[in-house]
């Protein structure tokens, strides 16, 4: 009978979800409910100096408003927890204990310092820095000696130099590793008593029964030791999968936390009005390529066709304009009270709508968000599509000027002008008409008389149907920005 597939999410509760992250959890996931097997997530806390108060709940929250559940966790317990690092000393501490008396590791009392000069000497040879086995074979009272001067040891774990590690990653292929070329013999206890990274995600994942290992390349480097602590307790090594890296699709460059060029917390597109189920698609689309050139799915359109073969084994762009593009196709698709739920708090934000509206401010809301419904690419837009709503002059660019200059201009303006101050009631039908009427009236027609009433009421060459541009807009709005114009002719 085949095992079944458990995998898991292990985010450290220092910071905000990161892009490169959710993609992790998320490639996770989907492998997981693709499976019919489990998703687990445990929390990496054991660096107790970089640890947020809120960290975890940062994580989980996020992860959840992406549309991920998980069968296992820090607020879902099942039998492999707990599922916090800094729970599970008591699980860590006996393990360590049995690797120091097989002689698999042992207690290294080097001070930074002392690890420095090391690393300097090292680099002056042209060396790559390693630990050098001081504290290697330190005899009993030679230990001794040094917990007599009040020294707390680390606990390295001792590499076999000889030996050679291989595996065949899901994404890569096979990859070999020298135990020679991981940097000597590695730390897997802290002095604060705490475990490291390598040693405790090892005995984690075998505790509990974790089968792949999902995670970005950046780790490649770190599986010869984790190997290595399988190998010392005579553990089944999981399947291993290393994600390439996402870059910035404008530079080429790795996406770093420093590249301000785009954002990068899913917190920060959650606050601008992006939509969950449209965000969950564009990460997808990070690394992994469906059959087809389709590139809009549901989620459970992806787990159902999620096959790690597909994973690229070149690095992922970023692109910004891309994702804008995918949120917009599903912000189009949304039901329209549910974008001015998302929208409306933006314009309340910007000071153009009251945080307490009355029935009125609402409707209005409701009309005005409606009209960019299909152009939004986010929420948080609508407070720069609708300016010229809530601005008491108009400036207009160069081309919009040309319009304007046109011979016709100020006779389709001044015709304009008087139909609108006669329109009633004051909706998008009459306004067509009076538009019509003046057509009739000037002999004016097409671009001369659409363009013209367009730039001096909305200031734009482009947006709107026109009719419900003006309605919105509202007649005292709309004669104002007729006027300024007018005076500028």
């Amino acid at each position: 009978m085949t095992k079944k597939i458990r995998v898991r999410y292990a985010p450290s509760p220092t910071g905000n979800l990161h892009i490169g992250n959710a993609r992790t959890a998320l490639f996770n996931y989907l492998f997981a409910r693709h499976n019919d097997g489990e998703f687990i997530i445990r929390t990496e806390d054991t660096d107790q100096k970089r640890n947020l108060e809120h960290g975890e709940e940062s994580q989980l929250q996020n992860l959840a408003w992406l549309g991920m559940d998980w069968d296992e966790g820090p607020d879902k317990p099942g039998k492999y927890g707990p599922y916090r690092q800094s729970e599970r000393q008591h699980i860590y501490d006996p393990l360590v204990d049995q690797l120091l008396l097989s002689n698999r590791a042992y207690k290294c009392y080097c001070n930074e310092e002392e690890l420095e000069t090391e690393r300097e000497q090292q680099r002056a040879r042209g060396e790559m820095p390693h630990y050098g086995g001081k504290c290697a074979n330190l005899t009993p009272s030679q230990q001794a000696e040094k917990e007599a001067q009040g020294i707390t040891p680390v606990i390295r774990f001792r590499v076999p130099i000889e030996n050679t590690y291989t595996f065949d990653d899901i994404v890569k292929g096979p990859i070999t590793f020298e135990a020679s070329s991981v940097g000597g013999d590695y730390i897997i206890r802290k002095r604060d008593g705490f475990p490291t990274y390598n040693f405790a995600v090892a005995v984690d994942d075998h505790m509990m029964a974790i089968t792949h290992v999902l995670r970005g390349d950046d780790h490649i480097a770190n599986t010869p030791k984790q190997m290595m602590i399988y190998e010392a307790f005579d553990w089944k090594i999981p399947t291993f999968g290393h994600m390439t890296l996402i870059i910035n699709s404008e530079t080429g460059k790795k996406l770093s936390k420093r590249d301000e060029t785009i954002l990068q917390f899913i917190e920060q597109y959650k606050d601008l009005g992006y939509l969950p189920e449209a965000m969950f698609n564009f990460i997808t689309l990070l690394g992994w390529s469906p059959v087809g050139e389709d590139e809009i799915f549901s989620k459970e359109d992806l787990i159902k066709m999620f096959d790690p073969e597909r994973l690229s084994k070149s690095p992922a762009a970023f692109d910004q304009k891309k994702l804008e593009w995918i949120n917009n196709q599903y912000m189009k698709s949304a039901d329209l009270d549910a974008i001015v739920t998302l929208a409306a708090p933006h314009l309340v934000a910007a000071g153009k709508l009251p945080e307490n509206p009355s029935e009125a401010d609402s409707e209005y809301a409701k009309k005005l968000i409606g009209l960019y419904h299909e152009q939004m690419s986010y929420a948080a837009e609508i407070v720069d599509l609708s300016e010229m709503f809530f601005a008491d002059e108009i400036n207009l660019d160069a081309e919009a000027q040309e319009i304007m200059a046109a011979e016709t201009a100020p006779t389709v303006l001044a015709a304009f002008k008087e139909q609108l101050v006669a329109i009633e009631p004051f909706e998008e039908a009459e306004i067509l008409g009076a538009i019509k009427a003046v057509q009739k009236e000037t002999k004016i027609k097409g671009k001369n008389l659409y363009m013209a009433i367009r730039v001096a009421v909305s200031g734009q060459m482009h947006g709107p149907e026109i009719g419900k541009t003006i309605e919105v807009l509202g007649r005292e709005k709309s004669l104002a920005h007729l006027n300024s114009v007018l005076e500028k002719m």
